[in-house]
C-alpha cells in the first residue's frame, strides 16, 4: 500500500522552513570553492610521472558568425584540477571501487565538521595531523558524526593565488601540511566520516610519498570507500560544527575524479 506523502500547500516542512531561511539570509550559503583559470594551481609530479592538463577555456562562438545570438565555450580540464573529488578508483587500493559517476549522492551531503591546525600549520608547513588532535576534537565537540566530512582547516587557501607558494615546494619536495599514515588508517577504519576535505592542492601532504604506505590518506580513505575534496576556500567561514556540505562532482562515467562545486549551508541566527 503507498502512503500518501504529499503535504497540503502552505503547510511548512523542513524544506520550505530552510527555503524561506535561505531567503531571510538566516541560513547562509558558502562557497568553498577555488575558481577555475589557467593560473589555479595544480598538483606538479616530478618526471618521470605524467602531469594531467590544465585548464583552458576554448572559445566556439561569441555572438558573432559562429553564433549570432550566442555565446560558448569549450573547456579543456584534467579530473584532478582545482577543487575537485577524489573517487575510490582514483587509488590502487580503492580500484574495485566506484568510480566518480557511482558515489552515493546521499554521501554527498552531510554534516561539515572542521578541525582547525591553522596555527600550528603557520609554525610548521610539514604539520601532520595526528589520531590524538581528532580525539582531543572529539572529547570537546562530540565523535565525528556519520556521514559527515571532515574538513581539515590549515590556512593554505591564502595561497591560492600563487602556484608556487602554494606547492611550497623546494629541492627535499613539496612542504604543504597533511595526515599521519595511522591517522588517515584512524579516520578509514574507525570513523564513520563519507570524506575529508583539505585546502591544499592534494588530500595528502607534500612529503607523503615518503610516509608508510605512501600517500596514506589515498590508500586508506578510497580504499575504504571514503572520499576526498581538495583545494578548498573560505573554511574559516565555516564553525567547527553545525553547518552542511553540498559535496558536487560531475558524473564522468569512468572517471577516476571530477572538479566540483562545493557549498556549504551556515546557520547565521
Amino acid at each position: 500500500m503507498l502512503m500518501n506523502t504529499s503535504n497540503p500547500i502552505g503547510e511548512a516542512t523542513v524544506l520550505t522552513e530552510l527555503t524561506a531561511l535561505l531567503a531571510e539570509g538566516r541560513v547562509k550559503v558558502i562557497d568553498l570553492t577555488t575558481p577555475l583559470t589557467p593560473q589555479t594551481p595544480a598538483l606538479r609530479l616530478p618526471a618521470p610521472f605524467s602531469n594531467l592538463i590544465d585548464f583552458t577555456l576554448e572559445e566556439v562562438a561569441s555572438y558573432d558568425a559562429r553564433g549570432p545570438l550566442w555565446s560558448h565555450n569549450n573547456i579543456h580540464i584534467g579530473e584532478h584540477f582545482g577543487t575537485h573529488v577524489d573517487a575510490p578508483v582514483h587509488w590502487i587500493s580503492g580500484q574495485e571501487g566506484h568510480d566518480i559517476s557511482q558515489l552515493p549522492v546521499e554521501r554527498l551531503v552531510g554534516p561539515a565538521v572542521v578541525i582547525d591546525m591553522s596555527a600550528e600549520v603557520s609554525a610548521n608547513p610539514d604539520f601532520m595531523l595526528e589520531i590524538e588532535h581528532i580525539k582531543k576534537w572529539e572529547r570537546i565537540h562530540g565523535t565525528l558524526p556519520r556521514g559527515a566530512w571532515l574538513i581539515y582547516r590549515t590556512g593554505w587557501d591564502r595561497f591560492a593565488h600563487d602556484e608556487s607558494l602554494f606547492l611550497n615546494s623546494d629541492d627535499t619536495g613539496s612542504h604543504t601540511p597533511g595526515v599521519s599514515a595511522a591517522c588517515a588508517k584512524w579516520l578509514a577504519e574507525e570513523s564513520n566520516i563519507s570524506g575529508f576535505g583539505v585546502e591544499t592542492v592534494g588530500i595528502d601532504a607534500g612529503k607523503g610519498f615518503d610516509l608508510d604506505p605512501p600517500f596514506p590518506v589515498h590508500h586508506y580513505l578510497l580504499g575504504n570507500d571514503k572520499y576526498g575534496v581538495t583545494s578548498l576556500k573560505n573554511v574559516s567561514a565555516l564553525p567547527t560544527t553545525g553547518a552542511v556540505i553540498i559535496v558536487s562532482p560531475l558524473p564522468l562515467v569512468g572517471g577516476t575524479a571530477s572538479p566540483a562545486r562545493v557549498l556549504a549551508l551556515v546557520d547565521t541566527r
